[in-house]
Order: structure tokens, then sequence, then C-alpha cells
């Protein structure tokens, strides 16, 4: 099954836990004396990759890797695509809960590095090394870390009594890291076609950094969710899955407008 892709590594344990990271445990040899491992790319992995780009991070101390998420569903699917069972941590600041999931694995820690994750990463990761096959399975986790699907019905187009309802769709995607998005955009328009546009959010406060959004219309936007939703049994965050199950039939109901020629 797909859950077995991250199998234990044997040759350096001394304890042994059901969690599939044997680097979580105390009694193991130096991280030095760890040889470099190679994952294998999968569906799974490279969705992960995509959650940890956008709303995961790595310990500076060479072995942790810590996703955080508001939405538990989505901190299930990740634990589920690793086949790891560590459990769910809550946060609240005010009004404000957040979640959290840390493990420990120093040679999926240096894998990522090279792929091109880093500690500290959000104002100055670029590209990421994966393989186009894998591409579209980032996205949709970019998409459910740090995206928006948005729908909604345009009642703008009223004359004269005579109401022209249209169902609006556009995809965006944030990033503190310009790098990041000018590539993304380049990798999305190069593998789908689809063209996005970057929009660079300044804030009030100068003493912040500016967010950059990429941004995608209607009609590129449809597009890209049929390539990225490309089979059912795909790991996804279900609430946004939804909403592009449900633009994609409304819009697939609209009749185009005829027009008279005066």
């Amino acid at each position: 099954m797909w859950r077995n892709w991250f199998t234990r590594t044997t040759q350096n344990r001394v304890a042994s836990r059901p969690c599939g990271f044997d680097s979580h445990h105390a009694h193991f040899v130096p991280k030095t004396k760890l040889t470099f491992k190679e994952f294998e790319w999968t569906p799974q992995l490279a969705y992960v990759v995509g959650l940890l780009v956008t709303d995961g991070n790595l310990s500076s101390d060479g072995r942790h890797i810590i996703m955080r998420s508001s939405d538990v569903e989505l901190l299930n699917t990740f634990k589920n695509c690793l086949n790891i069972n560590n459990r769910i941590g809550r946060t609240q600041n005010g009004k404000t809960i957040s979640y959290r999931v840390q493990f420990g694995s120093i040679q999926f820690y240096n894998w990522l590095k090279k792929i091109g994750l880093f500690p500290a990463k959000s104002y100055t990761i670029g590209e990421i090394d994966i393989p186009d096959k894998f591409f579209r399975d980032y996205l949709r986790g970019c998409i459910d870390g740090d995206g928006n699907i948005c729908t909604y019905k345009d009642l703008y187009n009223v004359y004269k009594g005579r109401k022209y309802v249209t169902q609006r769709l556009f995809i965006k995607i944030v990033s503190a890291s310009k790098k990041h998005i000018v590539w993304l955009r380049n990798k999305i328009t190069a593998l789908n076609g689809s063209n996005g546009a970057i929009i660079k959010d300044s804030p009030a406060d100068k003493q912040r950094v500016p967010m950059w959004i990429l941004k995608f219309a209607k009609k590129e936007s449809l597009r890209l969710l049929s390539w990225i939703y490309y089979q059912p049994d795909i790991p996804c965050l279900e609430r946004k899955h939804m909403t592009a199950v449900y633009a994609i039939e409304e819009i697939s109901k609209q009749k185009r407008r005829v027009y008279s020629r005066i």
C-alpha cells in the first residue's frame, strides 16, 4: 500500500516503537554516522512536501520536522501520508486556536534540505527539486497549505430588470518568497499551460515584508482543478476539494449569453 513508502531503517536502531520513524527515540548512533537516504517520490510524498513548503518548517536542530495548521483534518492527512502516529498538539493565542504535528527523522530532514527546504525558509525559499510527474500533487499540497479556492455567484450584471448571474472562480497561492512564487508560476505554465498573475501585497506597516500572491482567473483555475484532482483517492483537504467540485459543476451549467447586434 502507498503508506509503506516510508519504510523503517533498522540498521541503526536500538529501540523500536510503531511510529515509522526510528529517529524519534533517544538511543541511536550520532546523526553524523547516518548514511544519506533517498526517498522514493510518490503522490503522497509530493503532497507532504507541498504542505511543508507552505505551512511547515525544519527545526534548527537538524532533526525535527514541524507541520502547523488550523485544520485538524489536514494534519491527519499529513500523518496518514507519512504513516506516523504522532499526536496532534494544540495551542491557543487569544481566540485563535492552531494545531501542530512534530516528528524527528534525521534522514528525512537531510533529504528535504537536498530538494530545497531549509530552516527559516519563509522569505527566501526558491525552487523545489521535484519530478514533473509529481508536481501536481505538490501543487495540491501548496493550495491546501497556504492557498485558496474561491467561488461565488456574481449578481453585479443587473440591467433593466434582467439578471445575469455568473459563477466566479479563482485560485490564489500566497508566499513571502517572490523567488518561490515566480518558480511556481513558471512551472505551472510549463506543465499545465495555465498563466497566473503575480501580485505584490505591500502591508501598511513598512516594517513588515510584502506578500506575493499567485492568482489564476476562472479559465485557468478550471484547467488547474481538473489537473490536480485527477482521481478520487488522492490526499487532499476535503473542504477545498468540495469547493472545487461545486465550482466546476456550477460553471458547467452556465449557458453563454447571446448578444444581439445593433
